[in-house]
């Protein structure tokens, strides 16, 4: 069981890896678009990235391999290949009980690196959507992870000073970012 601490008075929650088993869907989506352009897929390059812009993605994935992908073009098809993916995702329950247990007791937010229809097609798909009563992802104008600007706002969003919000992660970016906002982070790959 995941503990929230008793001096916890929100609680922000990453989606990709966290709340949703949704990662290695993501992983098949960049190697199904990076197919379509006649490239390799690249798991160790991938892996590491999890919480970050797809485009910052793409962008360092050009500079890596000497390569000119059209970022746009290949994150449209990755996206693609993801949505017709998300009737397959599964919770992650450890994860998903702890916004069970604290629903209507403790103000819940999310806070993704993915689209803003991807997230809420995951989190619909999970049947957990209204359980947040604040979603940012990388389509909000705010400095993506691991910038802890993505953090602030939510804490700001919930009414809850960010030394009293704990966040759930899985991710090394996300957990940076919550670190450096000020907030209690909980790395889930540790109940998983």
């Amino acid at each position: 069981m995941i503990d929230v601490s008793p001096e916890i008075r929100g609680l922000i929650f990453d989606c990709d890896g966290t709340l949703a088993d949704s990662m290695p869907l993501h992983l098949e989506a960049w190697k199904r678009a990076l197919s379509d352009f006649g490239e390799t897929y690249r798991p160790e390059f991938f892996a590491p990235l999890g919480g970050m812009h797809e485009e910052q993605i793409v962008a360092l994935y050009n500079r890596r391999y000497h390569l000119d992908l059209d970022p746009e073009e290949l994150v449209r098809r990755k996206h693609v290949y993801f949505k017709a993916g998300i009737p397959r995702v599964e919770p992650i329950e450890p994860v998903v009980e702890v916004a069970r247990r604290y629903d209507g007791e403790l103000p819940m937010a999310v806070v993704s690196g993915g689209t803003a229809e991807n997230v809420a097609l995951t989190l619909e798909g999970l049947g957990i959507r209204r359980l947040f009563s604040v979603i940012l992802t990388a389509d909000d104008p705010i400095a993506p992870k691991p910038a802890p600007d993505l953090f602030l706002e939510a804490a700001c969003r919930i009414n809850v000073a960010p030394s009293l919000c704990q966040v759930f992660e899985d991710g090394d970016l996300g957990l940076e970012a919550a670190r450096r906002a000020g907030m209690t982070a909980t790395d889930v790959r540790e109940f998983l």
